[in-house]
């Protein structure tokens, strides 16, 4: 039967803050805005107007909006969004004072720390002072190789209170990765810890940082905030001092919000590098804020008060777009840790004790949970969690099912979809709709979403590149060392001039939702025929045996074959009887071009720090051919596990 697997009530779409926002722009432009779809082709076609409507209803805070929302906006790159407006970043975020919560934190190890709105001002105002007193000025970058706590979100606020470019990196990034990283961007400041906890070890990251120094010649102060120890030895550390002693000097006041221009620099975040050594996206300061605002206030519903979660760290787009909800009045639940350590309930834990209203995760996670038998409603009280939302991979039909099977009936579920390429999403969720198994609930407003065809036409319920036909404001100021734009260019306009080609190969549904079938670098030809990996990862995650799997596409005979690598169950070993179950359970559901030539079993699949598994190494490693990047991997060693593999021979 067709129909939805959940539904809003009549009164939470009433009391929606989208809901809100259509009345006010219905009074203040003189339209009507009769359903979701009718406000998303306003949105796209009116840009002036959404946009001008967003910061209003959001409360931007600026000293200067000007009268220009939009010059050259037929151009895609080249737009530009309020090019007369001067306000900061860390300002909007900080606006919301008093005694209540910003931020609640717990670690690993059972530490908890909170921090109040009024307190996260004051620390940021200190350290605030503490950097301009060493001479950091706008544009100047600041680095950080912190885990997910408390003073990581200080540290990023201070640097954007003085107009300073924040990046980061997680604390398990090896020397290589953080220095492919940071060795591009020539940060002045690098925030850092003595260590982290990760499923029950502590790991001191001192003498990785001693060898990262040694090749970051720009980098004048090293900050460390104490994390494994309350009072580390830095010895071995360069140019090093603990966070206390450097805003030890200065107390806390009102900050001087250094007021910049809406497309002046905020973020370098950095593509997966597993082609090469990343790409450093620049992101702007105005056209992240109103992303995250519009993503937070309308399509996540978030209002004063909620705490809001993602199951992320630092070197993943998802802890800048976390944080970017104090400006929307949140409560931050911050982890940092194992999602499964000492067992499945550590973040269930987490959910019930804090009162978690907006739970975010990856679908990584969603299925792991799934195949672990834990099922949180059955130990958990999760009556104020309202939303629960899913990226870094695409979300099975059968993962929406185990959500409201096992996690919550009635709640929203919103897998999104974006990615590093915006700091935000092109299709998510939409707290006016229904919720349909497996599809993405809607296209994000402002943001002109269609899939082409391979001649470049819009199509529906037809598979093909998901594109955006019109200029937003959180696309890519520019990348770094990229002076004439052409490795901009390359990366999102070369496939259809003058259209972003977001590189995912999806459909949009009868719905008008989305279906994301996997990246198009990786989508297999057999045949000549285009099939995304998650059709195949659908069918083979319902297998039980299977924990999780990696497909590609191998070059064989003048053709392309399917090759699908398992790794399984604990105490269980591919057989004869098992592969033919698989490839039934892939002819039966998907089709028989689908069914994979091999399948053969591994004990490990090689990842990004954030989870993403890297078909494309695979698929390099398979073939002979050099993987350019490893240490963009969290597990490199897995890849000896694909080479040489004698199945592959035959």
């Amino acid at each position: 039967m067709d129909k939805p697997l959940w539904e809003p009530s009549s009164a939470r779409k009433a009391a929606s803050n989208m809901t809100a926002f259509f009345r006010k722009a219905e009074a203040d432009w003189g339209i009507k805005l009769a359903d979701y779809e009718a406000a998303h082709r306003w949105s796209v076609d009116e840009r002036e107007q959404f946009w001008s409507s967003i910061w209003s209803f959001c409360g931007v805070v600026a000293s200067q909006k000007g009268n220009r929302v939009l010059v050259d906006g037929d151009r895609m790159p080249g737009a530009k969004f309020f090019p007369d407006a001067r306000l900061n970043f860390a300002e909007n975020l900080l606006r919301h004072r008093g005694p209540e919560p910003a931020m609640i934190f717990r670690g690993e190890n059972g530490d908890r720390r909170a921090l109040t709105r009024d307190e996260t001002y004051d620390l940021t105002s200190r350290l605030s002072q503490a950097l301009k007193a060493h001479g950091i000025k706008p544009g100047d970058r600041i680095a950080a190789y912190l885990p997910n706590i408390p003073e990581a979100v200080i540290a990023m606020l201070a640097t954007t209170s003085l107009g300073g470019v924040w990046s980061s990196c997680s604390p398990d990034f090896g020397v290589r990765g953080v220095l492919d990283r940071f060795g591009q961007i020539e940060p002045r400041v690098l925030f850092a810890v003595d260590g982290y906890h990760y499923a029950g070890k502590r790991i001191d990251t001192r003498p990785r940082l001693a060898e990262i120094l040694a090749e970051l010649p720009t980098v004048e102060r090293v900050v460390i905030i104490p994390f494994l120890d309350t009072a580390p030895d830095l010895k071995s550390v360069p140019k090093a001092v603990a966070l206390g002693d450097f805003i030890d000097p200065f107390k806390a006041g009102p900050i001087a919000f250094e007021q910049v221009a809406f497309n002046d620099p905020l973020y370098i975040l950095f593509s997966s590098g597993t082609t090469g050594v990343p790409k450093c996206i620049v992101h702007g300061v105005g056209g992240t804020l109103l992303k995250h605002l519009s993503e937070h206030m309308l399509h996540t519903d978030v209002k004063p008060g909620d705490r809001l979660f993602y199951f992320t760290t630092l070197g993943w787009m998802m802890w800048n777009w976390l944080v970017s909800g104090l400006a929307s009045g949140a409560t931050l639940l911050l982890f940092d840790g194992s999602p499964f350590h000492p067992n499945e309930a550590v973040l269930w834990d987490l959910a019930e004790r804090e009162g978690m209203t907006v739970f975010g995760t990856s679908a990584k996670y969603i299925d792991a949970l799934s195949k672990s038998g834990f099922v949180p409603k059955d130990h958990h009280d999760l009556s104020r969690l309202k939303t629960m939302t899913s990226t870094g991979s695409p979300l099975v039909a059968e993962g929406f099912e185990f959500v409201y099977r096992g996690i919550k009936a009635d709640m929203a579920l919103a897998s999104i979809s974006g990615g590093t390429d915006l700091c935000g999403c092109f299709v998510l969720g939409n707290p006016l709709g229904a919720v349909w198994r497996g599809e993405i609930q809607a296209p994000a407003l402002g943001i002109a979403v269609a899939v082409f065809n391979d001649e470049g036409q819009p199509v529906t319920e037809e598979k093909g590149e998901l594109v955006c036909t019109k200029s937003f404001p959180a696309m890519p100021i520019r990348f770094w060392n990229d002076p004439d734009g052409a490795k901009y260019q390359a990366a999102y306009f070369e496939r259809f001039p003058g259209i972003w080609c977001h590189g995912d190969y999806a459909e949009i549904t009868a719905h008008g939702g989305t279906v994301i079938y996997g990246r198009s670098d990786a989508t297999l030809n057999p045949g000549g025929v285009r099939i995304g990996t998650a059709e195949i990862y659908r069918q083979v995650e319902q297998v039980e045996e299977v924990m999780e799997s990696i497909v590609i596409g191998q070059e064989w005979d003048s053709d392309v074959r399917v090759v699908l690598f398992v790794r399984l169950r604990p105490g269980l070993t591919l057989d004869a009887p098992l592969i033919d179950k698989i490839r039934r359970r892939i002819r039966e559901n998907a089709s028989p071009r689908h069914v994979p030539a091999k399948v053969i079993q591994v004990t490990d699949i090689p990842r990004t720090r954030s989870g993403k598994i890297v078909e494309l190494a695979v698929r390099d490693v398979v073939h002979g051919r050099p993987v350019k990047n490893i240490e963009a991997l969290d597990n490199p060693q897995a890849l000896d596990l694909y080479k040489n593999r004698v199945e592959l021979n035959t």
